[in-house]
């Protein structure tokens, strides 16, 4: 078994969906997850790779979210799309990773993500609401990788 498949057991990414699908009603941004096992560059360039490879930029709004996880490596990125950093200040993600960061520290992958992913769609909210006429523009699911 990989470290990927060991990061969450199938209970805990049903949470996780679940939680992007709460957190969506708050926001009319899109929300999703990577997983991979390692990062080979550039933690942010690869996670601009990954927000390409699963067109999170076909978003009416532009406001899509990328969480993006090299598990091995204990590296995370939240890359949100071009509206949404027209919008938001500089420092936006900074409490939602520390918040994910606090809970793998505690060996709690599912409650990081499940806690980052709520914060993230309630600060979306003020620059995002959701609309009454809002559709899921992007899939709830996590993808995983394998640094292709």
């Amino acid at each position: 078994m990989t470290e990927v498949e060991a990061f969450l057991t199938p209970n805990d990414e049903a949470e996780i969906v679940e939680a992007i699908r709460l957190a969506e009603l708050n926001t009319s941004g899109e929300i999703r997850v990577h997983l991979e096992p390692h990062c080979k560059k550039d933690s942010f360039v690869r996670a601009k790779e990954i927000f390409n490879k699963l067109e999170m930029f076909k978003t009416n709004n532009r406001n899509g979210v990328l969480i993006y996880v090299a598990v091995e490596d204990h590296s995370i990125v939240i890359m949100g799309d071009q509206g949404i950093n027209e919008k938001v200040p500089d420092n936006f993600w900074e409490s939602t990773i520390n918040t994910i960061i606090e809970h793998f520290k505690n060996g709690n992958s599912k409650q990081g993500l499940v806690g980052g992913i709520l914060k993230a769609g309630e600060q979306l909210k003020k620059y995002f609401p959701y609309q009454k006429d809002d559709i899921n523009e992007l899939p709830n699911t996590i993808s995983k990788g394998t640094n292709d």
